[in-house]
């Protein structure tokens, strides 16, 4: 779980950092406040996760870690599409979107499933 939190911090590092780098001009202000909206986000989200009151809450605060990564890969991908930074410079933090998306998938799956079982 520490670890999830530190990787998470170290997601909404790299995005605070990428943003300053977006050129100045409506087109870079707007994706990088949207993208420093939802990668900010992952990491809140998470610890908020780590402190829930119940497995439904766990969940329901997971499942915004999930949207919000992949919201963050989908701001990623229009910064790129769109030519204000290139693939090599947004590529690893693309990655890391997709992969912290796909492990708020499956501890949700694993929560949902681990309620079943005690339940029967």
């Amino acid at each position: 779980m520490n670890d999830l939190k530190q990787r998470t911090k170290q997601f909404a590092l790299r995005v605070i950092k990428l943003t300053e780098s977006l050129p100045n001009g409506r087109v870079g202000d707007v994706l990088g406040r949207q993208l420093l909206r939802s990668g900010t986000s992952v990491a809140a989200n998470y610890r908020s996760a780590c402190r829930a009151r119940s497995v439904a809450d766990f969940q329901s605060k997971m499942g915004i870690v999930e949207e919000e990564a992949d919201e963050s890969a989908l701001w990623l991908e229009l910064i790129t599409e769109s030519g204000q930074m290139t693939a090599e410079k947004t590529a690893s933090l693309l990655a890391e979107a997709s992969e912290l998306t796909a492990i708020a998938v499956a501890s949700i799956r694993t929560s949902r499933i681990n309620s079943r079982t005690k339940k029967a």
